[in-house]
């Protein structure tokens, strides 16, 4: 099962989070060589089109670690508000797994 986050997004900045994929039972991180993670999030579970593709750079495959971004200008394009996104891996076999879920909060720009 996917482990739960609540997240902050500021509109109109850049977008960076670090994750640590650790295996459920031993907490001991997992090797990550060959996989493809990808992120989206959505306003609602039944939304038709993805609000945002979020790019997921695999920084440290031994050790699981990812980093999660989002640009800038796309930021500024995201209406403030609550969001849904989830965490996907695909392992080199094909097989893909719900890694990370929960809620991204984008909360309102300021200055343009």
């Amino acid at each position: 099962m996917a482990a739960y986050v609540e997240l902050y997004m500021d509109q109109g900045s850049t977008f960076n989070n670090t994750l640590n994929i650790t295996d459920d039972l031993t907490n001991a991180s997992v090797n990550i060589s060959g996989y493809i993670v990808r992120s989206q999030m959505r306003r609602s579970y039944y939304s038709a089109n993805a609000t945002a593709q979020i790019n997921c750079n695999i920084v440290d495959a031994e050790n699981g670690t990812v980093i999660m971004n989002l640009p800038a200008a796309n930021t500024s394009n995201i209406t403030a508000g609550r969001y849904l996104f989830d965490v996907e891996t695909v392992d080199p076999d094909g097989i893909t797994s719900r890694i990370l879920e929960g809620i991204i909060t984008v909360t309102p720009e300021i200055t343009r």
